[in-house]
């Protein structure tokens, strides 16, 4: 974007039992910002509404609540050729012009503690949007799902993925993200089909399993209920954008993952991260924060069939060539340090992938 500032990315500090506290001052005290603030007049602080725009490709309309590929019938044409007065061949055109683009408002924040980085829209929930939407307008795999974004942030992919989806979950932790995520969906509920079912709900990764009100006493208008708990189960698609950044985050997460991924059903996560290179003063050497620890969670199907025949559970992940996904996003760039992982669980004893 053009006047854009660069991103603050001040590496988070090491945690060890005695410094875990003091960690979590510096946290809440240090500030990043997203290089991602379309439209922000400069030094604003607090909230801000950017309206983000979505491409469409030619011939793909909105139609109750699934994208359709809007052909034209050249039977019609065989049928319907005709003159008009002038003696020239009058062709039939459509009723109606496609939309080409559509907008998602976001309420979102310039800038946040790390704790809140969820008040933000980073690059890879962009990545995550342009593949979820790339998947909408060229198959019917998302029609009638359900679905569940772990650390959802402003809900963005998402409210997408609510265009066609049978029920979507929102998922984060902190009272200040899970509202703006609910302002988010109240915002753009005339993009949202009414037979499709949203919930902005509490999802604490390191808290107690399954989650309860108990998890975030003040997050009551955001606890499980019952028979959500049971539809979350029975998930299809889970999805996650720009949650490596830390290793016991990381460790939180997959421990999150496989309470998920492991419960009968065939489901898939589609994860996009970005990673960001910071000096590691226990490694001596420049890295990408929690990118090392998420690979040793995920191996890559050649290394799953090395090992005998998937004798231990583990999760196996594809890299998605993200030049083979257009970009439907309008004015961002993607740069060179993100990635798209296609992740899928293997349970203990089973030589194909769950």
């Amino acid at each position: 974007m053009e006047g854009e500032t660069p991103p603050i990315q001040p590496s988070p500090a090491p945690e060890t039992a005695s410094s875990s506290e003091e960690s979590e001052q510096e946290d809440e005290n240090d500030h990043v910002m997203s290089e991602i603030h379309l439209g922000c007049p400069p030094k604003i602080s607090g909230s801000f509404v950017s309206h983000f725009t979505f491409s469409l490709p030619p011939d793909v309309e909105y139609i109750e609540g699934k994208y359709e590929y809007e052909g034209f019938d050249d039977s019609k044409l065989r049928q319907e050729v005709s003159l008009d007065d002038d003696g020239d061949l009058a062709l039939p055109r459509r009723k109606k012009p496609l939309k080409d683009t559509f907008d998602v408002a976001i309420q979102h924040n310039i800038t946040s503690s790390i704790p809140k980085v969820g008040l933000q829209v980073w690059r890879a929930e962009l990545v995550l949007c342009d593949f979820v939407l790339h998947k909408m307008y060229t198959s019917s795999e998302f029609n009638g799902i359900v679905a569940v974004e772990l650390g959802a942030g402003t809900g963005l992919v998402g409210m997408l993925l609510a265009r066609v989806a049978k029920s979507v979950y929102l998922t984060d932790h902190g009272i200040d993200i899970l509202e703006n995520c609910a302002s988010n969906v109240h915002l753009n509920s005339a993009l949202l089909p009414s037979k499709t079912s949203v919930y902005v709900r509490e999802l604490d990764w390191k808290a107690s399993w399954p989650p309860t009100q108990d998890n975030c006493a003040s997050c009551e208008s955001f606890a499980w209920s019952r028979s959500e708990f049971e539809e979350l189960k029975k998930a299809s698609l889970l999805v996650a954008a720009d949650v490596i950044y830390s290793d016991d985050l990381t460790d939180a997460l997959f421990h999150t993952l496989e309470r998920l991924m492991s419960n009968g059903l065939k489901k898939v996560l589609y994860l996009a991260l970005e990673k960001r290179y910071n000096f590691s003063i226990n490694d001596l050497n420049v890295v990408a924060n929690g990118y090392s620890r998420f690979r040793s969670y995920v191996r890559d199907e050649i290394e799953n069939n090395e090992l005998q025949n998937g004798s231990a559970s583990a999760f196996v992940g594809t890299r998605i060539d993200l030049t083979e996904i257009p970009h439907y996003a309008v004015n961002y760039n993607r740069g060179h340090d993100l990635e798209l992982w296609k992740i899928k669980y293997m349970k203990e004893g089973k030589s194909s992938i769950v």
